[in-house]
């Protein structure tokens, strides 16, 4: 009579649900590109001019002083993010979920955010110049001194006076 093989041995059930719930951590020396996570991860000063990162993880990281002119940020997950000093020239930032970042002092000239949801966001001296915020979300936004001269309001019509700082004039 041929044998069986011996039955398998389940692993218990404690084992078993540690390695189904475990979190994915953030991988901070990842490269740059979309869909990484860099979650609580710090990246001040770095120079990511013309990276794609759509879809990225950026919950909690920081961007102080960092260079991403012309990146593409699309449906990234910014939230509590620092952009302190940053410069996002020309970037897109469209449908990105950007609750309470904080882009304080950063330059947003040209940058596209149609469709972010920047609910209780810190704009404090941020310039928006040319900025595109069609379909942008700002409920509690501080936009104190922010420029907005040639924006687009949220309402996709407006374009913002020159000079309108603090709000679109």
């Amino acid at each position: 009579m041929p044998s069986r093989p011996a039955p398998r041995r389940a692993l218990p059930i404690a084992l078993a649900l540690t390695l189904i719930a475990a979190p994915a951590w953030a991988a901070c020396t990842d490269p740059a590109g979309p869909a990484v996570n860099w979650r609580r991860c710090y990246h001040d000063g770095r120079d990511l001019k013309g990276v794609d990162m759509s879809g990225a993880m950026l919950r909690e990281a920081t961007f102080q002083r960092s260079d991403l002119s012309g990146a593409t940020l699309q449906k990234v997950d910014g939230y509590r993010a620092k952009f302190f000093s940053a410069k996002l020239l020309g970037t897109v930032l469209d449908e990105s979920r950007l609750i309470e970042a904080d882009f304080t002092r950063a330059d947003l000239s040209g940058a596209k955010l149609r469709g972010a949801d920047l609910r209780n966001a810190k704009m404090v001296d941020t310039i928006l110049k040319q900025a595109d915020l069609t379909g942008a979300r700002l409920d509690g936004t501080d936009l104190r001194n922010a420029d907005l001269s040639g924006a687009t309001w949220t309402d996709g019509k407006r374009t913002c006076a020159t000079p309108s700082v603090g709000q679109c004039n």
